[in-house]
């Protein structure tokens, strides 16, 4: 059969593509709103029960979250990809290593990154913004979740290896069962238990748990039972191509982790010279990123429902599809975009409340930075989505050079200047500027590629 007719046989390059976009994206939304529940829920919760202090907390202990995730990505998404390229081309004994490997390593370095953080947790701690207020609920905090990183690592890498074997519903159910069994713990073990910022802890933790339970359940089935024991070594040379097509995602999340760090620390030191404080600006920023990332969430899951659309249909040379499958992901994702910000603008207080209480200057403050820091996040409907399209066609490098626009390239030096200029305004500032760029960018990139491949011929359809 040759590549015409495999293409007119696969409904990613016949089907409508908005249908495609639905079946793809809608698995995809749900698991990525999952994932951001469980620090979403651990934050209303602790506000309410524990207050200000415990939500600062929260936010001190996000950079090592995002590091556990991308380490989790590094290997979950890269031995998805090479899982299914092997499967692809018929070499199911290099499948099961691929996936083998990836299954081992991500215990390997979930157990590796708990010692590491439980031996130096006191000066990680500090070094991620942790103030003198803060410094004691910072500590009980990140002491019981580092338990779970193992946990959570092999979960959040399990869920891309599992959905690769062809259990998209199976690894929707096993996040979800994860937070839900959060979200009914921490009520209990924060009020009823009177067990405060630790009971939050614990339910985040036993959540994990679950999640990875329900990984290890699936493992006697996965490739129809033909695992065996020496499969879970790591294999270098299978490590390797996990490596390179993991990276990307790896690369965004440890660049969320950088700037987190360091806007914790400028919060910190210019909070300090300012009426606001050190710990309101660090207790308010956590919730803001947090809640924002409920809406990036969505956008992202609708960029990682168009990737096989997209890249099926490049490779098919079917390109006005590819264009089609582009604008509905980046037009949908910039109809949820400007609704954030929307409620940003017109709910800030709401929105904050709901995180637990506080006086009027922290009010202040939390209102000023959701109005500012926010104010541009509509271009964040197409970063993410633009930046996925540049990898789905080949162009990975263009693809990772995007995602770093906005956090590393952007974000981070504005971060340096501005408040050297403005104080802890800067911070605020350099928010909005840094999505208007990376947005800007994004479009003219996009633009180009649009003409590139208006000159390429075109499959014609049947």
């Amino acid at each position: 059969m040759n590549s015409t007719e495999k293409s007119a046989g696969n409904p990613l390059g016949y089907v409508p593509v908005g249908s495609l976009l639905r079946k793809f994206a809608i698995p995809s939304i749900i698991s990525m709103l999952v994932s951001a529940l469980y620090n979403i829920v651990d934050q209303i919760f602790i506000g309410q029960g524990v207050g200000m202090l415990g939500n600062a907390a929260t936010n001190v202990a996000f950079p090592m979250t995002t590091i556990t995730v991308a380490i989790a990505l590094l290997l979950g998404i890269g031995g998805a990809a090479n899982f299914n390229l092997s499967l692809g081309r018929g070499n199911e004994e290099r499948a099961r290593k691929i996936a083998g490997s990836a299954f081992g390593a991500l215990v390997i370095f979930g157990f590796t990154f708990c010692i590491v953080i439980r031996f130096f947790l006191k000066p990680v701690v500090l070094a991620c913004g942790a103030t003198d207020q803060t410094l004691d609920y910072s500590l009980a905090y990140v002491g019981i979740t580092s338990l779970g990183f193992p946990f959570y690592m092999l979960a959040t890498g399990g869920n891309h290896l599992i959905r690769a074997d062809g259990k998209p519903t199976y690894s929707m159910i096993m996040v979800l069962s994860g937070a839900v069994i959060n979200t009914i713990l921490d009520p209990l073990f924060i009020f009823v238990f009177g067990w405060g910022i630790r009971g939050a802890a614990w339910a985040t933790v036993i959540g994990q748990i679950i999640s990875a339970f329900m990984v290890l359940i699936y493992l006697p089935k996965y490739m129809d039972g033909s695992f065996h024991r020496k499969d879970f070594i790591p294999d270098l040379t299978c490590l390797k191509s996990i490596v390179s097509l993991g990276s990307a995602a790896c690369l965004n999340q440890l660049a969320i982790t950088v700037v987190q760090i360091l806007m914790n620390n400028i919060l910190r030191h210019y909070g300090g010279l300012s009426e606001y404080g050190s710990d309101i600006p660090l207790a308010v920023v956590g919730i803001v990123m947090k809640v924002n990332m409920l809406f990036l969430s969505v956008v992202i899951g609708l960029s990682q429902g168009a990737q096989p659309i997209i890249s099926f249909n490049y490779g098919a040379r079917k390109y006005s599809r590819v264009k089609e499958a582009y604008l509905k992901a980046a037009g949908a994702a910039t109809v949820v975009a400007v609704i954030g910000v929307l409620c940003f603008q017109f709910f800030p207080r709401q929105i904050i409340s709901l995180f637990g209480s506080g006086d009027e200057l922290y009010y202040k403050f939390a209102v000023k930075f959701f109005r500012i820091f926010l104010f541009c996040t509509f271009f964040n409907g197409l970063q993410p989505v633009t930046s996925n399209f540049f990898t789905s066609i080949g162009k990975a490098a263009r693809g990772v050079f995007l995602s770093m626009t906005r956090q590393i390239i952007f974000l981070v030096p504005l971060l340096i200047v501005f408040p050297l200029i403005m104080g802890i305004d800067g911070v605020m500032f350099a928010g909005p500027i840094s999505d208007a760029a990376a947005g800007i960018l994004a479009i003219v990139l996009v633009i180009k590629e649009f003409r590139k491949m208006s000159l390429l011929p075109e499959q014609e359809h049947d």
